[in-house]
């Protein structure tokens, strides 16, 4: 479980540093440059990232129960994750209604995320790997909507067409995951 917990120091801590060192992080781009910021960035992000996925693997492999979720629970995980799956797909989808009105919404698709998982995995490590995710979700939509009252984003012009293309990308991501690729990434089936 430490190389897990160090992997999410790492990774989250690369993605609070708009959190908590947001005039630090402007000074590095201002020295560094844009570039160079976002390479050193998602370099420190993806070492993280692979730290806390092979620490969460080896965790599973000798856990330690807190509790032990009912069954329900899973169908509640796989209902959550459905607004997930199209707040994600919103994120990068230019000119839709759902990003224009939610603002953040990679980052509300990780709260539910972790929310949804933490109602359906009782092992200590999940709970620490999904509490530190929604934690640093919390966080980090608070100082998102503290930085967008500073300095309001443009207004961005939506079509329906957008909003329906992030609508129809995020069910059949969800779709493809629930059914395909989470037993395949992660070992566990979503629907058994």
């Amino acid at each position: 479980m430490t190389i897990m917990i160090i992997g999410l120091l790492i990774f989250l801590g690369s993605h609070s540093v708009r959190i908590f060192a947001e005039n630090w992080r402007q000074q590095q781009i201002a020295k560094r440059g844009e570039t160079n910021w976002k390479l050193v960035y998602s370099a420190v992000s993806f070492i993280g990232l692979v730290i806390a996925i092979y620490g969460f693997g080896q965790m599973r492999l000798d856990p330690i129960y807190v509790w032990h979720p009912p069954i329900g629970m899973r169908h509640a995980v796989a209902l959550l994750m459905l607004p997930a799956f199209i707040m994600l797909a919103a994120t990068y989808v230019p000119h839709n209604a759902i990003k224009a009105k939610l603002g953040h919404p990679m980052v509300l698709s990780v709260k539910i995320w972790a929310f949804a998982h933490l109602l359906a995995n009782g092992r200590l490590g999940d709970i620490i790997f999904f509490a530190a995710f929604l934690i640093w979700a919390i966080l980090s939509f608070k100082a998102a909507k503290k930085r967008d009252r500073l300095t309001p984003p443009a207004a961005v012009s939506t079509t329906k067409t957008a909003t329906i293309a992030s609508v129809i990308i995020g069910l059949v991501a969800y779709v493809l995951f629930a059914f395909y690729l989470h037993a395949m990434l992660i070992g566990v089936p979503v629907f058994s």
